[in-house]
């Protein structure tokens, strides 16, 4: 996709000690980051979207539900969606440094919740 990186992100949740994502794709362009996952059908369950930098997101256009987690710059969770439905006009955390987005459930799954720290590898560059 235009504007996507193309190496994958892996994500950690350092303090539960359990992967939320092997492969994250990178959304860097204003493209890339206002497309995000639009237009697809789903997303596996090891995979996700990193939108950097961003503190909000929109799921309009969407097909499914996704969990959304809002990062702070040192990689703190600062806020949390679990399955936020399509075609919801927007949902942000004011002081987000960027969003990952990811299969719905995973965080329920993982009991990844806020002020949990992760790790990206590789990092992102803030």
């Amino acid at each position: 996709m235009k504007g996507m990186s193309s190496s994958s992100i892996r994500v950690v949740n350092q303090t539960r000690g359990r992967t939320l994502a092997e492969q994250c794709e990178l959304a860097r362009t204003f493209w890339a980051r206002g497309l995000g996952l639009m237009g697809r059908a789903s997303l596996a369950p090891s995979q996700g979207l990193i939108i950097y930098p961003e503190w909000s997101i929109h799921t309009f256009f969407m097909r499914f539900p996704i969990d959304v987690l809002f990062l702070g710059p040192d990689d703190r969770v600062l806020g949390i969606r679990v399955a936020m439905p399509p075609y919801r006009p927007f949902a942000g955390f004011w002081g987000a440094r960027y969003v990952i987005e990811l299969p719905p459930e995973i965080l329920v799954k993982t009991e990844t919740q806020v002020g949990d720290q992760l790790e990206l590898t590789p990092p992102l560059h803030h």
